[in-house]
């Protein structure tokens, strides 16, 4: 197992709320057009770009405001829009802790940030979300004949384009910021230095993940 951190130097002195909110209200008038960006709805343009996204990132929360983000990436054209005030996104095959899922049910918040590779710029959503396993739609949505065992229909409640500062600062699509991957251990390797796996777990995992990356992308693995 890899040593831990060294411990740091000190850590950051923090503001308190009243030097917080008095840094913030210090920042910048926002522009005229940021001001007014967000149309509430989906329009053309966010339609587009919606449906040509393969990747978009889902924040919710639980009950006590605890927050999580995860990935989701589909083919172009699975990201649904149903209406100008609706969207849907399919929940694939995971591991099954399903943090969204349940944050979902206790609190129907959400927030999306929808991407397209090589496009700086991106599209973000935020709403209330509720579950849906109506055929028609989730037949909608099957990619290589397998269907989603469900969907999350997003009301929309914001909806913006949002500017490329943050792509263009990261270099996230420029492939000479990309790093060679063979850097990095394997997720299962990684995950098996974090939490203790024996070596034969850590074989079995290595196996399990092989297996759900060319069987399970699309239906569970039986």
């Amino acid at each position: 197992m890899p040593d831990s951190l060294p411990p740091a130097a000190r850590k950051p002195a923090l503001l308190d709320s009243d030097a917080a909110r008095a840094l913030v209200e210090g920042y910048g008038t926002v522009s005229p057009v940021a001001a007014k960006k967000d149309i509430g709805r989906i329009d053309p343009h966010m339609k587009r770009f919606i449906e040509t996204s393969p990747f978009c990132c889902v924040a919710t929360a639980d009950a006590d405001g605890r927050q999580d983000v995860t990935p989701r990436g589909d083919p172009p054209g699975s990201f649904k829009v149903i209406d100008e005030s609706t969207l849907a996104i399919a929940d694939r095959p995971g591991n099954n802790r399903l943090d969204t899922l349940k944050n979902l049910v206790v609190n129907p918040d959400i927030g999306l940030i929808f991407m397209i590779p090589g496009m700086n710029e991106t599209t973000r959503v935020n709403g209330t979300a509720r579950f849906s396993v109506d055929p028609e739609l989730l037949e909608s949505m099957a990619v290589q004949g397998k269907t989603p065992r469900s969907a999350i229909v997003v009301t929309v409640r914001e909806a913006y384009m949002h500017c490329p500062k943050a792509f263009m600062r990261s270099k996230l699509w420029e492939p000479e910021s990309f790093i060679d991957r063979k850097s990095f251990p394997s997720l299962i390797a990684m995950i098996g230095d974090q939490v203790g796996l024996a070596a034969d777990e850590r074989k079995a995992g290595e196996e399990r993940a092989a297996r759900a990356y060319r069987d399970g992308l699309w239906a569970p693995i039986q």
